[in-house]
C-alpha cells in the first residue's frame, strides 16, 4: 500500500504550482476545470514520483485560522543533504517567501528548516 497523492486547496492555483515547479522540480499536469462546481486542479509530480494535487474553487473558506489547525500540518520534502537544506532555505527566503524556523537539528534528530509556500502552507525541508 502507498499514498497515491495528497490534496491541497489554495486560493491562487497558478502561483502555487509555479512555486513548487521552481523550488522543488515538480512537473505540473494540465489544468482540470469543472465549470459546474468551479473546481480546478493540477497534479504536481516530484522527481521521486510523489504527487501533490493542488486545487481551488470559488467557495473556499477564506478565513485563516491562527495557531495549529486541525488536519494536515505540513509536507516534508527530503533534499538529501544539510547543504541542500541550507541552500534551498536561503533561496526561498531571498525570493520573499516566509521562513519560519531553522535550519536546525530538532530534538528527535532531524535536520530541518520550515518555509511556507505562497499560500502559507508549511514545508519542512529535511535531509
Amino acid at each position: 500500500m502507498r499514498i497515491e497523492h495528497v490534496g491541497l486547496f489554495v486560493r491562487n492555483l497558478d502561483r502555487t504550482v509555479e512555486f513548487y515547479e521552481t523550488y522543488f522540480e515538480a512537473k505540473a499536469s494540465d489544468k482540470y476545470h469543472n465549470p459546474v462546481t468551479t473546481f480546478s486542479s493540477r497534479f504536481l509530480t516530484f522527481p521521486d514520483g510523489a504527487r501533490l494535487e493542488v486545487g481551488t474553487r470559488d467557495d473556499l473558506n477564506r478565513h485563516h485560522e491562527k495557531g495549529y489547525p486541525l488536519g494536515y500540518m505540513h509536507i516534508a520534502i527530503a533534499l538529501g543533504s544539510k547543504e541542500k537544506v541550507d541552500q534551498l532555505t536561503e533561496t526561498i527566503e531571498k525570493a520573499g517567501y516566509k521562513h519560519l524556523s531553522g535550519p536546525r537539528v530538532t530534538g528527535d534528530g532531524y535536520y530541518e528548516s520550515v518555509v511556507c509556500d505562497p499560500e502559507g502552507n508549511q514545508i519542512e525541508l529535511t535531509v
